[in-house]
């Protein structure tokens, strides 16, 4: 059994991810259990997830079918939502058609957008992964032809002189008629269930407690944001925290679900045969 007196918790130095989990962070709340913390980019976040190194972490949805086997969901903490998922950019360009066989850079092989590129279909050629932030800056220079934007690049990539040639978010919803599900938090099995509930519950206050008491939770956020200009930052946690991020519901079980039937049979890989979420255990 994992020791539950302190759990190792990761999670990104995205705004959301900050907001959501920033009063844990700072002990803020009482909490039993503790939580010694790591912040990542989302593709190290992944690569750990992967090797077991974390407790609880909050992961890319594509990534968890490298790790369903040791880790189940919770249904709170999540990045879900509609209007809020990654953009194809480019210099130049008016249709994904003319990007087919050029080299795009993406956040991360095991990323949630990386998996939108291959469900929209168009593109076949070289894939370059670079970290989230480097992305726009490769392709304003030229670097690289287009790039998979994530997180805050969804309203900056104008500044860098680019054009949006497609919305993969977009494209995911007037596919399946479903919330496009970017990110999830997992938590390790072999955690005793009152454990789960407990941990589940507290990020659930955590995110109450950044609402209620925005001051002492910003300091927390620009110490780690990327972007500083806090129009953006308002507009990513008000996209990206959600009613989904305090509980999946159904609606947001079945978009996970689906999103994770589809990257399956794409991959022609074996489905999850445990159960999703924690509170179906």
């Amino acid at each position: 059994m994992t020791d539950t007196t302190f759990l190792k918790l990761g999670f990104s130095s995205c705004p959301n991810d900050t907001f959501i989990f920033g009063a844990l962070a700072n002990n803020f709340l009482e909490s039993e259990p503790g939580f010694n913390v790591f912040i990542g980019d989302i593709t190290e976040l992944n690569q750990r997830a992967i090797q077991g190194e974390l407790d609880i972490v909050k992961i890319s949805a594509f990534a968890y079918l490298n790790i369903w086997q040791d880790y189940t969901i919770l249904t709170t903490g999540g990045a879900l939502g509609k209007g809020c998922g990654p953009i194809v950019v480019a210099r130049q360009g008016k249709n994904p058609r003319e990007l087919a066989g050029c080299k795009m850079a993406i956040p991360g092989k095991h990323t949630t957008a990386h998996f939108l590129l291959d469900f929209a279909g168009f593109h076949h050629g070289e894939r370059i992964e670079m970290l989230f932030h480097q992305i726009m800056p490769s392709v304003k220079k030229g670097a690289i032809d287009a790039g998979v934007v994530i997180h805050e690049g969804r309203w900056t990539y104008h500044q860098f002189g680019l054009k949006q040639i497609l919305d993969l978010g977009a494209f995911w919803e007037e596919t399946t008629k479903l919330p496009l599900p970017l990110g999830v938090i997992a938590i390790k099995r072999r955690i005793d269930k009152k454990t789960m509930a407990n941990v589940n519950s507290l990020i659930k206050k955590s995110i109450d407690y950044a609402r209620k008491n925005s001051n002492k939770i910003w300091p927390f956020i620009l110490k780690h944001a990327q972007e500083m200009d806090r129009e953006i930052i308002n507009r990513h946690i008000e996209s990206f925290v959600n009613e989904y991020s305090l509980d999946l519901g159904n609606e947001g079980k079945e978009a996970i679900r689906e999103l994770l039937n589809k990257a399956c049979d794409k991959l022609k890989i074996q489905k999850p045969s445990l159960p999703l979420f924690w509170d179906d255990l």
